[in-house]
C-alpha cells in the first residue's frame, strides 16, 4: 500500500552523520546535503512546490482541498549519530521473523534476552544493518514515513486534507535541528516530529538539556622528578568525573530521573578536554545540575591555579509547557492510534527532539512514534508493518483537523 520500505532502504544507504566538533556551521556535515537534494528532488517529482535552503533545511507543502481546522506539519531529521559508525549503512531484510536471536556481522547479535520486545514482531519483517553499523532508523523511518504519506496524499485526490506542511532539518543529533528553522515560511499551526520509537509513542514532554566542557590545563613534567610538580589533565579528569554521583548517570537513571553524562574525553597529561551533557524534565532539578557544573569547576580551578575551566550552555527546555495549553494536538494523535488499535504511550522523552526548540519558536510539536528499536546502536531495528502503521497513523491526524 505503501512505498516506505523503498524509501527507507534508500535513505540509510546516505551517508548522514552530523559532527559536533562543527556544530559552528550549519549544516555540520556537508554529507548531509545528499539526502536533502534526493528528498528535495522526490518532492518535486510528487509535484509539490518544495525548496532548499544554503543550510540544508527542505520544506514543502501540500495544499489543502477542503476546508480544515488548522494546517498540520510533520517534521524529520537526515542526520544520524556518527558513532557508533554512522556510515557506510547496508541494511538487512529478515522477513518474517521466526523469533529468537538475530546474528548480525561483527559479533553483533539482537538478542531476544535483552531486547525481548522482539517477541512482538514475530511474522513481520524486521530491518536492521549489518551489524557493523547503526541503521539510522533515527530518523531515517521517520523521513520515509513522511514521504510515503506525502506520496499517498498525493497520489488519492479523494483524501480529504488542509494545508500539510513538510520538513526535514539537519544536525538533530547534536541539538542545532530548531536553530534555524523557517517557523514563519513552514506556515503551519502546529506540527508533529516523526523521531519516536516503538509503535504508539506519543510524548510531549522532553528533558531540559545543557551541555557542558571542561577544559584542564595540565603540567608535564618527566615521571621520574613529577613529584609536586606535575598536574596530569587526564588524572584531573577522572577527579571531575568522581564529583558527580554514580546513581545519576543515564546507565543507571530512567522515567522522570535526570542525568549527567560524560560523553567525551580527549586530551593528555598536558592538556584534556572532558565533555558531556544534563538532563532533567524537571526546571528546579535542572538549574540545579548546571549549578552543580559550575561549582565543580570553581572547586577544581581553585585546587589547581585555575587551569581548569568550564563553558556550559543550554540546548533545548522542556516542550510540555509549551504544547498543554493546546493539548488537542496530543489528544487527536492518540486517538488516530486507538482507531488503528494502537494503544497510545505517552511517556516523556529521556532526550529532545527538534520540536522541543520549534514549541518554544512558537511551533507546538509533540513527537510520534517511528516504530523503530534501539536507537544509536547496531542493535538497531524497525519492523517494516509498524513503519506502514505510523504513516497510518500520520494520514489520521490529517483527517482530524479535515472538516
Amino acid at each position: 500500500m505503501y512505498d516506505v520500505l523503498e524509501r527507507f532502504l534508500r535513505y540509510v544507504k546516505c551517508d548522514t552523520p552530523s559532527d559536533e566538533k562543527h556544530a559552528d556551521r550549519t549544516p555540520s556535515t556537508e554529507c548531509q546535503r545528499e539526502l536533502a537534494k534526493m528528498l528535495l528532488a522526490e518532492l518535486e517529482g510528487l509535484g509539490l512546490e518544495a525548496r532548499m535552503t544554503d543550510e540544508c533545511y527542505v520544506y514543502a507543502k501540500i495544499p489543502a482541498n477542503c476546508a480544515a481546522r488548522a494546517a498540520v506539519g510533520f517534521i524529520a531529521h537526515m542526520d544520524v549519530v556518527d558513532q557508533p559508525k554512522g556510515y557506510g549503512v547496508q541494511p538487512r531484510i529478515h522477513k518474517n521473523y521466526r523469533g529468537g536471536d538475530i546474528a548480525l556481522e561483527g559479533g553483533t547479535t539482537i538478542s531476544e534476552k535483552k531486547f525481548p520486545a522482539l517477541k512482538n514482531y514475530v511474522g513481520m519483517d524486521i530491518v536492521t544493518s549489518d551489524g557493523t553499523t547503526i541503521l539510522g532508523a533515527d530518523d531515517k523511518a521517520g523521513v520515509a514515513e513522511i514521504m510515503a504519506m506525502a506520496k499517498y496524499v498525493v497520489s488519492h485526490p479523494e483524501f480529504k486534507h488542509g494545508d500539510i506542511g513538510i520538513a526535514f532539518t539537519p544536525d538533530e543529533e547534536i541539538g542545532h535541528g530548531a536553530k534555524l528553522f523557517d517557523v514563519k515560511g513552514f506556515g503551519c499551526d502546529f506540527a508533529y516530529t516523526c523521531d519516536g520509537g516503538v509503535l504508539g509513542e506519543l510524548s510531549y514532554e522532553t528533558f531540559n538539556g545543557a551541555a557542558f566542557t571542561f577544559t584542564i590545563d595540565g603540567v608535564n613534567i618527566h615521571p621520574g622528578s613529577a613529584k609536586n610538580k606535575m598536574i596530569n589533565a587526564l588524572i584531573v579528569a577522572t577527579q571531575i568525573i568522581g564529583e558527580f554521583p554514580a546513581s545519576e548517570r543515564p546507565e543507571t537513571t530512567e522515567g522522570r530521573e535526570g542525568y549527567y553524562f560524560f560523553a567525551e574525553i580527549e586530551g593528555n597529561v598536558e592538556r584534556c578536554v572532558l565533555s558531556g551533557i544534563v538532563r532533567d524534565h524537571d526546571d528546579a532539578s535542572f538549574k540545579a545540575r548546571k549549578v552543580k557544573v559550575l561549582e565543580v569547576a570553581d572547586k577544581y580551578a581553585s585546587l589547581y591555579g585555575g587551569r581548569v575551566r568550564v563553558e556550559l550552555h543550554d540546548q533545548y527546555y522542556n516542550c510540555a509547557k509549551v504544547i498543554k495549553p493546546v493539548m488537542h494536538i496530543v489528544d487527536n494523535a492518540a486517538k488516530a492510534m486507538e482507531k488503528l488499535g494502537i494503544a497510545p504511550i505517552t511517556e516523556p522523552i529521556r532526550g529532545g527532539t527538534d520540536g522541543s526548540g520549534l514549541s518554544f519558536m512558537g511551533l507546538p510539536c509533540p513527537n510520534l512514534c517511528t516504530g523503530a528499536h534501539n536507537a544509536h546502536g547496531k542493535t538497531e531495528f524497525v519492523a517494516v508493518q509498524c513503519m506502514e502503521k505510523a504513516v497510518d497513523i500520520l494520514l489520521g491526524i490529517i483527517s482530524a483537523y479535515a472538516e
